[in-house]
């Protein structure tokens, strides 16, 4: 009999495939008391095992193909941080010491501190590098329990479907380098480093499928739809026939995209795009080349500050900006800068700073001192920054993008700020771009609302639609209770998406978006009938978004748009998005 399984689909491909369940041993973490003499042993023994969780991590990084995606290092490489982070390799001690237990509970004890911290951030990416915390401190219970080295007959692999509780970014380049068809996983999210890594690999996969291992035999026939997140057990011969069609119609479409990569970003009735991408990392760039970006509409900095005890120097800021603007080759670099706040639980000084800044702790950190509202408030952040983006700015096109404004006056400080930093560096004989380009993220109902006044002292203005849904529909996209609200096509959302691209029109400067909906093939078509024609997202999607927007009409759209703005129901907006894709390719 077939099964079906829906979860979270991550990585777009049809796989199929025999399942292998991967099962771990599993870590002990049972509590005991410890006499005080027996303290110091305890003590070496978990430092022993961070020793050993280390070199463990070391020989997975050192043992990556060479033909892997550059980014896969730079995931392994976080997890060996954090292991030499303090909070993972310091604080267990200390917790051994005072309350007299044995390295597994302090450990487990750590973890579930940090669990309440990860889980509090309103930022989704960063809440889901609790992955990150629970592969490493899993790694270090496995060296207490002598378990590092267990066995796992990789040979067995090749074109098998992987099904797993969870998988460390380790496990997922050794599935690539093996050969799998795909990989399921009980839990995890769409952006969690697995999910990243498997898109970045071209794994076909699905993450948080809860206890399917207990429903699914090793050797079983599975089938994989990573684009809708389905799983098939045991399927009929009817249906394998169809998965298969589709794994074929896949690969075709992957070959048809791939000849999009020089053509010009141009609609059937003439009206010119602008398809760049968002970066977090270095390494995003190769990705970026292959897709022929327009430049880079969106460089997250928050990255600089994050794995590492001290804060970024201005020289730091500026090796890493000129290192990118290099690798552009004169393409714009759009830096935003440090969207840091009470959420971000960071490590060492500037952790420090932030709880100085931010005490008490926001009850709601997402409307709390964060983005430019910290900056302005502790400019020893934000003066390093700025004096970097002014003096990498003479070595390449480059837009400064403010974080999370809400109203002029932070617009005046910020500029006035720029000012400053940029007088003393004409003192110093530092060279910069003169009318380096000023532009706000608009994320907040408010400054969306009061666009036309914000266009009026910017260059540009680039919609953060992530925020600017939430905030708008008052609801939190990571809450499972309420999620289900989160309509990117409600009235109020497309109404302010209409009114910031307005704006930017009637006083002549740019309005991107950035968001997740610039790079939805369900949304991109909306957002070009409502006037867009500049979108920045994540490199991987930049050929089927420029797909589906050149074999389209803007004259079109922008009837089909209206009528969906007068939708008032879910069911009638669908209805009436249908027709705007129907046209779209397949």
């Amino acid at each position: 009999m077939s099964l079906m399984f829906n979860g979270i689909g991550v990585s777009r491909g049809i796989a199929i495939g025999e399942a292998y369940l991967l099962r771990r041993n599993q870590i002990d973490v049972t509590s005991r008391t410890l006499s005080k003499k027996s303290v110091p042993n305890e003590v070496r023994r978990f430092k022993r095992a961070v020793k050993a969780a280390r070199a463990h991590l070391l020989t997975a990084r050192d043992n990556i193909p060479k033909d892997a995606p550059s980014d896969v290092s730079s995931f392994i490489e976080t997890h060996i941080l954090m292991l030499d982070d303090g909070v993972l390799s310091q604080r267990p001690v200390e917790i051994i010491k005072s309350e007299l237990i044995n390295a597994e509970a302090a450990l487990q004890q750590q973890r579930e501190e940090l669990i309440k911290v990860f889980g509090s951030m309103e930022d989704t990416y960063l809440a889901t590098r609790v992955d990150d915390v629970n592969h490493v401190i899993d790694c270090v219970l496995r060296a207490l329990d002598d378990g590092m080295q267990q066995v796992v007959d990789t040979e067995q692999w090749k074109g098998r479907i992987i099904v797993a509780d969870d998988l460390t970014p380790a496990d997922t380049v050794n599935m690539q380098h093996h050969g799998v068809a795909g990989f399921i996983t009980e839990t995890g999210g769409q952006l969690s480093h697995t999910a990243i890594l498997a898109r970045s690999l071209g794994i076909p996969a699905i993450v948080g499928i809860p206890n399917i291992r207990r429903y699914v035999q090793p050797g079983e026939a599975l089938t994989l739809d990573g684009q809708i997140g389905m799983v098939l057990a045991e399927p009929t011969d009817t249906m394998l026939a169809e998965f298969k069609q589709q794994q074929k119609e896949s690969r075709q479409k992957q070959k048809e995209l791939s000849k999009l990569i020089d053509t010009e970003a141009v609609t059937s009735d003439g009206v010119q795009l602008k398809l760049s991408a968002n970066i977090e990392i270095e390494e995003d760039l190769k990705a970026l080349k292959r897709v022929n970006a327009d430049g880079v509409g969106l460089y997250r900095t928050e990255f600089l500050f994050m794995n590492r005890d001290s804060l970024p120097t201005e020289q730091d800021h500026f090796k890493v900006y000129t290192k990118v603007l290099r690798a552009l080759k004169g393409d714009t670099l759009t830096i935003r800068t440090a969207d840091l706040g009470a959420d971000k639980q960071l490590p060492g000084q500037l952790q420090d700073k932030l709880q100085e800044r931010a005490r008490p702790l926001a009850h709601n950190p997402a409307m709390g001192l964060r983005g430019i509202r910290l900056c302005l408030s502790d400019t020893s952040l934000f003066i390093p920054q700025l004096r970097a983006i002014l003096r990498a700015s003479a070595r390449g096109p480059i837009r400064l993008l403010l974080p999370m404004i809400t109203s002029i006056t932070e617009v005046e400080q910020c500029l006035a700020l720029l000012e400053q930093v940029k007088h003393t560096l004409r003192e110093q004989n530092i060279e910069f771009d003169e009318n380096l380009p000023v532009g706000g993220m608009i994320e907040v109902p408010a400054a969306a609302v009061a666009a036309a006044q914000f266009a009026e002292h910017l260059d540009f203005m680039s919609i953060g639609t992530n925020d600017l849904i939430q905030y708008t529909l008052a609801i939190d996209r990571i809450d499972d209770q309420v999620n289900y609200l989160y309509d990117p096509l409600h009235p109020a959302v497309l109404s302010l998406i209409k009114t910031v691209i307005e704006a930017g029109q009637n006083s002549g400067i740019p309005v991107a978006l950035c968001g997740e909906m610039a790079g939805d093939t369900r949304y991109v078509r909306v957002l070009l009938g409502l006037g867009l024609t500049d979108f920045s997202m994540p490199p991987n999607l930049i050929l089927e978004t420029k797909r589906s927007l050149i074999s389209c009409r803007r004259a079109t759209l922008r009837k089909q748009t209206v009528a969906l703005m007068a939708a008032s129901t879910l069911k009638d907006r669908q209805t009436v998005l249908d027709k705007i894709n129907a046209s779209a390719p397949p």
